[in-house]
């Protein structure tokens, strides 16, 4: 699977997924950089780079689109890669939980502000 987030500073984005979340950088130029952590990959876009006429460009800072995405990544172990992402001081919005439905997992946004849920595999 591969998805693409239009990001305001690329940079940032890129240093996120790869030292916070362990991503490793496949391809990049000054507008897209492409991470990789196994079958999953993002594309990050340069908000910036975008037509004026696209449809993920804000018309004006508070608008939103693509509300009500919630990007899930499956990883093994996930207490260990908890106990990892506790260790970057990154904000955790909800801490590790046991979910009814059998997985456990814990929930982040990243820089943009896009909502990961961490997860463990069924």
């Amino acid at each position: 699977m591969r998805v693409e987030l239009f990001v305001s500073n690329l940079q940032e984005s890129a240093e996120f997924y790869t030292k916070v979340l362990g991503f490793l950088k496949e391809k990049e130029t000054e507008r897209y950089i492409s991470v990789r952590n196994g079958g999953s990959i993002i594309g990050l876009g340069a908000m910036t780079q975008l037509d004026d006429n696209h449809y993920l460009r804000q018309a004006t800072g508070s608008e939103r689109k693509g509300v009500g995405v919630e990007i899930v990544l499956e990883v093994n172990e996930i207490e260990n890669y908890f106990r990892k992402f506790q260790d970057s001081d990154y904000p955790i919005h909800t801490g590790l939980t046991k979910r009814p439905w059998g997985t456990t997992d814990f929930r982040i946004l990243d820089p943009d502000g896009y909502y990961l849920r961490i997860t463990s595999r069924i």
